[in-house]
């Protein structure tokens, strides 16, 4: 006869501490080197137009402004004109890879993705065209002295405005509708 083995009593599990809870420490944050947000535009409602020592409205930008936009224009341009070049690249990359000249070639998943893919990337290099137009069009306008004028109301469009959309015609007031346009 075979002896058995007594049987074995359970193995409790045994409990863990748990582990104290330390104090997290948060660094202090100095205030000190912020700088405060001043921006270069002036509120709608606080705008003062800009007179001539004579009293009549200040109808153009002075030279050295014009200068100041000349070289914001020109970097945003050679910016704009870089981004062109590697977008047709891409273009006549996908053109050379998806040929269709293979007469056992079957359409596929892949052919349609990459069709609306150059679709796309037409799509923004004609964006692109259009932005390096509107960008070349106030080179001109610099060269003319007119830049800065807005074309519906004659004043001058804040600066503000134009460092941040450098090919604006419109100013603010005639962007949003608040003026009509004068029928002179």
């Amino acid at each position: 006869m075979e002896a058995k083995a007594p049987p074995t009593p359970p193995v409790k599990p045994v409990k863990k501490q748990p582990e104290p809870i330390r104090e997290v420490k948060v660094p202090k944050l100095a205030t000190k080197s912020s700088v405060p947000y001043q921006p270069g535009y002036t509120h709608l409602e606080k705008r003062i137009d800009t007179v001539k020592s004579n009293g009549e409205p200040l109808v153009k930008y002075s030279d050295a402004d014009l200068t100041e936009f000349r070289e914001l224009i020109a970097k945003k341009l050679e910016a704009a004109k870089k981004e062109l070049a590697y977008l047709q690249g891409l273009i006549t990359r996908k053109d050379e890879l998806g040929g269709d000249n293979d007469d056992a070639r079957y359409m596929t998943m892949e052919d349609g993705s990459m069709s609306m893919e150059r679709e796309q990337l037409s799509q923004m290099a004609s964006r692109q065209i259009t932005y390096i137009d509107h960008l070349e069009k106030a080179m001109m306008r610099i060269e003319n002295k007119t830049y800065g004028i807005c074309r519906v109301t004659g004043k001058l469009i804040d600066k503000a405005r134009l460092r941040a959309v450098p090919h604006a015609t419109l100013s603010l007031e005639a962007k949003l509708g608040l003026v009509k346009p004068s029928m002179e």
